[in-house]
């Protein structure tokens, strides 16, 4: 269940002194708004967020009702377009209502994995020594674990819901920020800006949080977009296994109720599984555009 995170080379900060970030970040968004693939990948993963938000609107109610009769087949009746599965529901009211489950999972796991690994990278790049040498201890020992059998142990300890499930992958996947905002901060601390705020008394905290972290954010950004994509595939795994939430309809959760009809009713598994990897190849694809726009080294190169 493992992505390959976007390359990101950190570079001394030197060659991207605070002064110059507005003009930075203006010329990566042009990057990025002139890339198609990125530009693909923004639409698809748009239309999905649409088609999540407009759930209840365009499929009201519950989608584990059941609306008709079972396994009918998708473009068969108007009423239920994409078809029903065994029990009668409407495969495409669980499409919508289960977009919401795994863009959900996936952006607040991120939004967890982010908070923890930005604290303890920040932490371990600032001040180094005896505080670098234990969080990366820490921070290898979680690594020593594969993600999704961390994940599975966490719910099995729990229980299958979805906030402990998001909790479970923001614990296992911060590791990754983690090293990676530790090396930008060890880049970045003996920077001509940072040395010129020490000289005027800023605060560590200040120094941390307002010089250092905002020069380090752009491939923070690009790897959390590879971590929603992540996150998604876990909790669908988790639900094809049975470990997801039974009172919620997700992706994985209806491609586990379909894997038994796979060769009379294959429409069941294959609908889904469609969706699901389109979140993730739109996810990659806005990972790989934001990396060339806000990668230095690249930027350089152009």
């Amino acid at each position: 269940m493992k992505l390959s995170l976007p390359f990101f080379s950190p570079v001394p900060a030197a060659a991207a002194p605070a002064t110059a970030q507005p003009r930075v970040l203006s010329e990566s968004w042009q990057v990025f708004l002139r890339n198609p693939s990125g530009l693909a990948g923004l639409f698809i993963l748009g239309a999905i967020i649409a088609v999540a938000l407009l759930a209840g609107v365009l499929f009201p109610g519950d989608p584990l009702d059941m609306v008709a009769e079972p396994l009918v087949w998708p473009f068969t009746q108007a009423e239920v377009l994409l078809g029903t599965d065994s029990l009668g529901r409407n495969v495409a009211a669980g499409l919508a209502h289960g977009a919401r489950v795994s863009l959900a999972v996936g952006a607040v796991a991120a939004f967890i994995s982010v908070g923890i690994g930005i604290a303890v990278g920040a932490a371990a790049g600032y001040f180094g020594r005896r505080v670098d040498d234990f969080l990366v201890r820490v921070t290898e020992l979680f690594q020593t674990v594969p993600t999704f059998l961390f994940v599975i142990v966490i719910v099995a300890i729990g229980q299958p819901s979805v906030s402990v499930i998001v909790l479970a992958i923001g614990l296992a996947a911060w590791p990754v920020i983690a090293r990676l905002v530790r090396a930008e901060f060890r880049w970045l601390r003996e920077s001509e800006f940072v040395q010129a705020a020490r000289s005027q008394g800023f605060s560590d905290a200040r120094i941390i949080f307002q010089e250092i972290l905002p020069n380090a954010l752009p491939p923070v950004i690009v790897t959390s977009s590879v971590l929603v994509a992540s996150a998604i595939l876990i909790e669908s795994a988790l639900s094809f296994l049975g470990m997801g939430d039974p009172n919620q309809v997700s992706w994985g959760s209806m491609i586990g109720e379909g894997r038994e009809l796979l060769r009379t009713a294959w429409y069941l598994t294959a609908l889904p599984g469609c969706a699901i990897i389109l979140s993730v190849l739109a996810l990659n694809l806005l990972g790989n555009a934001l990396n060339d726009a806000f990668n230095p080294r690249l930027r350089g190169t152009r």
